[in-house]
Formats: C-alpha cells, sequence, structure tokens
C-alpha cells in the first residue's frame, strides 16, 4: 500500500491521480500508524515551511514522517515535502525543519529577467538512473531552493543559482519539481519510484 500524507499542505488530489494512472492504488491519510505500516510513502507538499511544520506537529505526524523518511523504505518528498526534509528553511523569517538531510532551503535571490517564485518548466541533468534522459524538463513552482549537498541526485537552475533539483539517499528520493505536473516524464519518475 502506498500513503499519501495529509498535512494540510495540498495538492493531493494530483498526485493520487497520478498514481492512479499508473495503476497505483494510493491511501491519502493523517494516520501515524496507516504511514508507519505503508509499503512507501509520499510526502507532497504546497505552501510555507513553518505552517507546514506547525499542521505536521498538530496532527501528531511529525515522527511518523521523519522515522519513514529513514526507514529505508521507498519514500517521496515532492516540492514543500522535499524543502522540509532538511534542516533549516529561511522561509517565514527562518524555521527549523526535520533534519533527515544535511543543508538548508535559501530565497532566491531577485535576478534581471527571473521571476520569483520560479513557475514553469526547467532541465534538470543527474538523474539518468531513475531512466530520466539528460537535460529532461519537469514542472517547477518555487520561490526557495535547497543548496547542493551530499545527497543531492538532480540539478537545475535559475535565477544564477544551481541548485538541487531532486535528492537521493538509498530508497528516500525527494524532488523540488512536481512530478505529478510534469506529464510523461513525471509519470515514467513516479512508475520508477513504484519499481523501488
Amino acid at each position: 500500500m502506498l500513503a499519501i500524507v495529509d498535512y494540510k499542505a495540498g495538492n493531493l488530489t494530483s498526485v493520487r491521480n497520478a498514481f492512479s494512472a499508473l495503476g497505483a492504488e494510493a491511501l491519502v491519510t493523517r494516520s501515524p500508524a496507516a504511514i508507519a505500516a505503508a509499503e512507501r510513502v509520499v510526502f507532497p507538499g504546497v505552501g510555507a515551511a513553518a505552517s507546514a511544520m506547525a499542521n505536521l506537529r498538530e496532527l501528531g505526524l511529525l515522527e511518523a514522517v521523519r522515522a519513514s523518511a529513514l526507514s529505508g523504505r521507498p519514500f517521496l518528498g515532492i516540492c514543500l515535502g522535499m524543502q522540509i526534509l532538511f534542516e533549516h528553511s529561511e522561509e517565514d523569517g527562518g524555521v527549523d525543519t526535520l533534519g533527515v538531510l544535511s543543508g538548508r532551503v535559501r530565497r532566491f535571490p531577485h535576478a534581471p529577467g527571473c521571476k520569483i517564485p520560479e513557475i514553469g518548466w526547467n532541465q534538470v541533468e543527474g538523474m539518468e538512473d531513475a531512466g530520466v534522459p539528460a537535460g529532461g524538463e519537469f514542472y517547477f513552482v518555487h520561490s526557495y531552493y535547497a543548496e547542493k549537498c551530499p545527497d543531492t541526485w538532480g540539478v537545475t537552475e535559475y535565477a544564477g543559482i544551481e541548485f538541487t533539483a531532486s535528492v537521493r539517499r538509498g530508497n528516500l528520493v525527494a524532488t523540488q519539481f512536481h512530478p505529478e505536473k510534469s506529464g510523461r516524464i513525471g509519470l515514467d519518475f513516479l512508475s520508477w519510484f513504484l519499481s523501488l
């Protein structure tokens, strides 16, 4: 069973529909027990880091998510769900996050010709072992980015910054981009995740 964590951070329907299109049964849940029992966990997210952390605490999900991310079972973080796996985010004046991954999340600097947030398609390099072609394009929506770190897997560039587009540590995978909104390449990536 695949569990999609519902911590009031949005985008659950798109994520569930993408997995349904691949024939995967997915349970959207706020139950720590269901998350702990799941064969694989998806941790999506849209919104801000401080409210996401507050929601995880309020719903009693903080330890369940952290434990799942560290369990060795397949775990996929998406967008905000990737960012709050790191130690700290500059968002909302600065907030300590889950600390599963080493590193920080920073706000994009203002750069000529680059609107913040980044909204749109961007090329990702470095994920060929997941069947992603070099320079494959995924859909991004974000104002903050994770610095490159020991677990950086895919990289991309925006506003003059090369940053982490995805991380991988064993079966722990997370993406800044939205695979569920990235068309065929996104579905291919999610299919690869289901094969872990």
